[in-house]
This record gives C-alpha cells, sequence and structure tokens, in this order.
C-alpha cells in the first residue's frame, strides 16, 4: 500500500536523480495530457518544489495546463534496482525567456538560452510512494540524441525562434 505525505524526503530527492525517465500527467480542460521526458531535464529546489526544463518540441500541453491552473502529477519509477513508485502532485507555472528568473535557471542546468522554450516550476502539495513491485527491468542504454540535434540545427539555422513563437501554445482541442 501507498504512503502519502507533503514534502520530498532525502531519499525522494535522490531517487529522483537518478531516473533517466519521468512522466508529466496535466489537464486543465477535457483531456488529460500524459508526457515521457527525459535527458537531464528536472531538478529539485527544495522539499515541495522542482524545475523543468522544457525543450522546444511537437506539442505544448503542458505549457496550456500550466498556464490554465490545471493539475498536474511528475511520475517517477524505477526500472532497475529497487522497485519504487514517485507521485508527485503538484501546480505549475511557467518562466518565460522574458522573466529575470529565466537566467537563473538556465545556470541550473547549463544550457543555451535559445535552446529552452520555457522552464516549469512546479509546487508539490502532496506525495505517494508504492512499491512498483508490478514495473519490469529495463536497461538503460543513453540519450536520445535525437530531439536536442534537431533544436540544435533549428538554432544553427535561425529557424527556432520563429519555431517556438509558432508553438508557444497548442491547439485548443476539445469534445475528442
Amino acid at each position: 500500500m501507498g504512503k502519502q505525505y507533503k514534502a520530498l524526503r532525502d531519499k525522494d530527492k535522490e531517487f529522483i536523480s537518478q531516473q533517466k525517465l519521468f512522466y508529466i500527467a496535466s489537464a486543465s480542460e477535457n483531456e488529460v495530457n500524459l508526457s515521457p521526458k527525459g535527458y537531464d531535464t528536472i531538478q529539485v529546489l527544495s522539499e515541495n518544489t522542482l524545475v523543468f526544463l522544457d525543450y522546444p518540441g511537437s506539442g505544448n500541453r503542458t505549457y496550456r495546463d500550466a498556464i490554465n491552473d490545471g493539475e498536474f502529477t511528475l511520475l517517477f519509477n524505477s526500472f532497475e534496482e529497487k522497485a519504487m513508485i514517485l507521485r508527485l502532485f503538484c501546480k505549475a507555472r511557467v518562466v518565460e525567456n522574458e522573466s529575470e528568473d529565466f537566467y537563473h535557471y538556465l545556470e541550473i542546468f547549463n544550457e543555451k538560452e535559445s535552446l529552452v522554450r520555457n522552464f516549469f516550476i512546479f509546487e508539490i502539495y502532496a506525495l505517494e510512494s508504492s512499491c512498483g513491485e508490478g514495473i519490469p527491468y529495463m536497461e538503460y542504454k543513453g540519450d536520445r540524441d535525437s530531439l536536442k540535434n534537431w533544436v540544435v540545427k533549428m538554432d544553427e539555422t535561425e529557424k527556432l525562434e520563429t519555431y517556438k513563437k509558432a508553438h508557444s501554445t497548442p491547439p485548443n482541442i476539445k469534445n475528442l
């Protein structure tokens, strides 16, 4: 049976830092968005706060849900060693590149400004851990370079800013 609590413990912070894959689920309208995330794009700031670096990509529903005061669940689970599932129930705010905070978060991730679409600050209001014994063992073989390579290429050809502006908010999908 899972345990619920209000703040990240040291072992939770360590667990998060070890995961190569996590999921962001969000909702503010009809459908629930669920998106797998990789790379080193999440950092714990405090026992109740995380920051997520968002690279440009095909969709931006996380942004839509954040600006519409949606609900978020971040899910981390272990595929190696000791089984565990950690769910973080959160609210989110967007830090866009016009914000002074944007540059602070760039330093945390040591990333080039033009390559980042924005950051999300997740404020945790509840956590839940469970055993994860039903999760299979899987071996991490490495990150896929394709998204980062695409972002760098778009930046080098000076097309990335235009792309980010055109995809800053997703289409409004209703009645699916």
